[in-house]
């Protein structure tokens, strides 16, 4: 069975051209940011180049998208101002997806910086539910790496995310990174603590609820809490932890979403060879 596969693209110049830098690294699907990762502002797009970015994809046969949401988004913040902020960005994005067909938009949780570990989970499930989610746009939280006051490292966490959300259960989902729950402490490289991974996940969220995976090797031993993307079988994950991913029959349906660094050892092409040699 085709394997759907894809990597973050830069959209500078159009969105045609994230569908060209999609083809040439040999992407059928993918992932980019609806405006600057690093501030707030997020582009508005007009229907007829969501129909246009719509129909190319469909011609090229890169299908499903995914919009990343801004690094500056925090859910889990006390503090109002940021609060709103984030979620005027989200909104943002989310409409965006909707204007360019792009089925998901992923962000990650936040930190909740004082305020504690419960106050700042329900603080992201009344954050969740204050968005308008539209139509074929389905949320997606990140787990992440567990640095500092971040929340959503574990299962159980994103989980509990959720579960205070009264948004409809169909509209929100996650996205699994492999860097981060490998720096979160997870064993994603024995079988063993793969199958544990997997049970938790089965118990915690369900497998349903995973809607796309990102595939980073990291530079960081397991438990490091630190976030640091490595090229698919260069870091601490390597090609063992990788052949258990891309052959685990629980996410052979899943799109995967390279996030690598893309420097001097392995452009996006090789990292997608790589992961297509290890897929038995």
């Amino acid at each position: 069975m085709e394997i759907t596969i894809g990597a973050h693209v830069s959209i500078s110049g159009g969105m045609d051209k994230a569908i060209e830098r999609q083809e040439d690294i040999g992407g059928n699907c993918g992932q980019i940011f609806a405006g600057s990762p690093r501030t707030w502002s997020v582009s508005e797009y007009e229907k007829e180049e969501g129909e246009k970015f719509q129909e190319m994809r469909d011609e090229k046969g890169q299908n499903p998208y995914v919009i990343h949401s801004t690094y500056l988004v925090n859910l889990a913040t006390p503090k109002d101002d940021l609060f709103e902020k984030s979620l005027n960005c989200l909104q943002s994005e989310l409409d965006a997806a909707a204007t360019l067909g792009v089925e998901y938009v992923v962000f990650h949780p936040g930190a909740h910086t004082g305020s504690g570990r419960d106050t700042g989970v329900k603080r992201i499930a009344e954050g969740i539910d204050e968005l308008d989610i539209p139509e074929n746009v389905t949320l997606l939280l990140e787990n992440t790496a567990g640095k500092g006051t971040t929340l959503g490292r574990s299962m159980g966490e994103l989980r509990d995310m959720i579960k205070h959300a009264e948004t409809p259960d169909e509209k929100i989902g996650v996205c699994i990174d492999t860097c981060h729950a490998h720096a979160a402490g997870y064993d994603l490289v024995s079988e063993e603590g793969f199958q544990d991974f997997l049970q938790e996940i089965k118990e915690d969220i369900g497998l349903d609820k995973i809607k796309v995976l990102h595939l980073n090797d990291s530079k960081d031993e397991r438990g490091s809490e630190k976030d640091n993307h490595m090229d698919i079988g260069y870091g601490e994950i390597g090609d063992e932890g990788f052949s258990n991913i891309v052959n685990a029959e629980e996410f052979e349906d899943l799109p995967i979403i390279l996030e690598t660094p893309s420097d001097k050892r392995a452009g996006y092409k090789e990292n997608l060879e790589h992961i297509l040699e290890l897929r038995e």
